[in-house]
């Protein structure tokens, strides 16, 4: 048997090299950016919304057959409605985006790099 040393176990004293060679350098993961896509999408359908919401208010088969002040009265209680519809799904669009905005600032805060 020869005299050699138990293995010391530990941090290797400085200057000296890794004898396998350096350390493989792990390559980062490219962001796929989903969340823009899912907020994107979100912006869309509410645009939809609000388009199809105005260019129906002025379709109203209820104002059939009225003329002279009744045929004006029924159409701008309409277009009132339309307005009150609108407001909420843009008030509903803005709840949305803050309620997402708030997610992504949370995901965000969890994702990032402990230093």
């Amino acid at each position: 048997m020869t005299d050699t040393p138990p293995p010391q176990w530990g941090r290797p004293p400085p200057g000296a090299g890794n004898p396998l060679g350096p350390a493989p350098v792990a390559k980062r993961k490219k962001p796929r950016r989903i969340f823009l896509w899912i907020f994107l999408a979100v912006q869309v359908l509410f645009l939809i919304w609000i388009i199809v919401g105005v260019n129906s208010g002025s379709d109203d088969p209820s104002c059939e057959g009225l003329t002279g002040d009744a045929l004006q009265l029924c159409k701008d209680a309409g277009d009132a409605g339309t307005a009150i519809g609108v407001g909420l799904v843009i008030g509903l669009w803005a709840a949305v985006d803050i309620i997402l905005g708030i997610t992504y600032g949370i995901y965000r805060l969890n994702r990032r790099e402990r230093t």
